[in-house]
Protein backbone atom coordinates (compact mmCIF):
# COMPACT_ATOMS: atom_id res chain seq x y z
CA UNK A 1 0.00 0.00 0.00
CA UNK A 2 1.63 3.41 -0.89
CA UNK A 3 1.07 6.59 0.56
CA UNK A 4 -1.36 8.26 -1.07
CA UNK A 5 -3.80 5.10 -0.27
CA UNK A 6 -2.99 4.95 3.41
CA UNK A 7 -3.44 8.34 3.39
CA UNK A 8 -7.07 7.87 2.01
CA UNK A 9 -7.81 5.06 3.90
CA UNK A 10 -6.86 7.05 7.59
CA UNK A 11 -9.43 9.59 6.19
CA UNK A 12 -11.97 7.13 5.37
CA UNK A 13 -11.51 5.41 9.13
CA UNK A 14 -12.60 8.94 10.95
CA UNK A 15 -16.15 8.05 10.36
CA UNK A 16 -15.35 4.61 12.30
CA UNK A 17 -13.32 5.51 14.69
CA UNK A 18 -16.39 7.74 15.76
CA UNK A 19 -18.25 4.51 16.15
CA UNK A 20 -15.03 2.67 18.09
CA UNK A 21 -15.91 5.71 20.85
CA UNK A 22 -19.59 5.30 21.08
CA UNK A 23 -18.97 1.19 21.45
CA UNK A 24 -19.44 -0.39 25.11
CA UNK A 25 -17.18 -3.51 23.67
CA UNK A 26 -13.86 -1.01 22.99
CA UNK A 27 -11.49 -0.79 25.68
CA UNK A 28 -11.21 2.82 27.51
CA UNK A 29 -7.93 3.78 27.04
CA UNK A 30 -8.62 3.72 23.19
CA UNK A 31 -12.06 5.46 23.62
CA UNK A 32 -10.07 8.01 25.24
CA UNK A 33 -7.73 8.33 22.19
CA UNK A 34 -9.94 7.75 20.04
CA UNK A 35 -11.91 10.94 21.86
CA UNK A 36 -8.71 13.00 21.37
CA UNK A 37 -8.53 11.83 17.34
CA UNK A 38 -11.90 12.96 16.72
CA UNK A 39 -11.83 15.92 18.97
CA UNK A 40 -8.67 17.55 17.18
CA UNK A 41 -9.55 16.74 13.79
CA UNK A 42 -12.47 18.70 14.19
CA UNK A 43 -11.30 21.40 15.80
CA UNK A 44 -9.94 24.16 14.28
CA UNK A 45 -7.41 25.05 17.16
CA UNK A 46 -3.84 23.24 16.65
CA UNK A 47 -0.90 22.95 18.76
CA UNK A 48 0.70 24.98 15.88
CA UNK A 49 -1.32 27.40 14.05
CA UNK A 50 -1.99 27.41 10.41
CA UNK A 51 -1.01 30.78 9.80
CA UNK A 52 2.90 29.83 10.18
CA UNK A 53 4.40 28.88 7.29
CA UNK A 54 4.87 25.03 6.96
CA UNK A 55 4.66 23.90 10.20
CA UNK A 56 1.19 24.64 10.79
CA UNK A 57 0.52 22.44 8.11
CA UNK A 58 2.75 19.75 9.24
CA UNK A 59 0.99 19.47 12.56
CA UNK A 60 -2.00 18.60 10.49
CA UNK A 61 0.22 15.99 8.64
CA UNK A 62 1.02 14.27 11.39
CA UNK A 63 -0.53 14.71 14.80
CA UNK A 64 -4.01 13.14 13.24
CA UNK A 65 -2.64 10.55 10.96
CA UNK A 66 -0.62 9.34 13.59
CA UNK A 67 -3.48 9.34 16.12
CA UNK A 68 -5.90 7.64 13.95
CA UNK A 69 -3.26 4.78 13.36
CA UNK A 70 -2.86 4.38 16.76
CA UNK A 71 -6.58 3.85 17.70
CA UNK A 72 -7.08 1.73 14.49
CA UNK A 73 -3.93 -0.06 15.71
CA UNK A 74 -5.28 -0.41 19.33
CA UNK A 75 -8.30 -1.57 18.41
CA UNK A 76 -9.49 -4.97 18.25
CA UNK A 77 -9.30 -6.30 14.54
CA UNK A 78 -12.23 -7.61 14.08
CA UNK A 79 -14.16 -4.78 16.08
CA UNK A 80 -12.63 -2.37 13.56
CA UNK A 81 -13.67 -3.90 11.03
CA UNK A 82 -17.19 -4.08 11.86
CA UNK A 83 -17.19 -0.18 12.15
CA UNK A 84 -15.37 0.10 8.75
CA UNK A 85 -18.26 -1.63 7.49
CA UNK A 86 -21.01 0.33 9.61
CA UNK A 87 -19.11 3.49 8.66
CA UNK A 88 -19.60 3.31 5.04
CA UNK A 89 -22.58 5.71 4.54
CA UNK A 90 -21.51 7.89 7.14
CA UNK A 91 -19.83 10.05 4.71
CA UNK A 92 -20.97 11.36 1.54
CA UNK A 93 -18.78 13.29 -0.92
CA UNK A 94 -15.83 12.79 1.65
CA UNK A 95 -17.97 14.94 3.62
CA UNK A 96 -20.40 14.22 7.07
CA UNK A 97 -23.70 13.41 6.37
CA UNK A 98 -25.03 14.73 10.04
CA UNK A 99 -23.85 18.10 10.13
CA UNK A 100 -24.92 18.40 13.90
CA UNK A 101 -21.61 16.74 15.31
CA UNK A 102 -20.05 20.22 14.93
CA UNK A 103 -22.43 21.64 17.25
CA UNK A 104 -20.00 20.98 20.27
CA UNK A 105 -17.22 22.76 18.52
CA UNK A 106 -19.44 25.84 17.69
CA UNK A 107 -20.91 25.72 21.11
CA UNK A 108 -17.03 25.88 22.49
CA UNK A 109 -15.99 28.68 19.97
CA UNK A 110 -19.16 30.61 21.37
CA UNK A 111 -18.33 30.48 24.96
CA UNK A 112 -14.80 31.62 23.82
CA UNK A 113 -15.98 34.60 22.13
CA UNK A 114 -18.60 35.31 24.87
CA UNK A 115 -15.31 35.02 27.83
CA UNK A 116 -13.57 37.39 25.17
CA UNK A 117 -16.13 39.37 24.62
CA UNK A 118 -17.34 40.03 28.52
CA UNK A 119 -13.44 40.12 29.58
CA UNK A 120 -12.82 43.10 26.95
CA UNK A 121 -16.04 45.35 27.70
CA UNK A 122 -17.19 44.10 31.59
Amino acid sequence: MNLKEKAVQLKADIPAIFLCLKDKSTPVAVKILAGIAIGYALSPIDFIPDFIPVLGYLDDIIVIPVLIALVVKLTPKENFEKYRQESKGMWQNEKPKQWYFAIPIIMIWFLILWLIIKTIFF
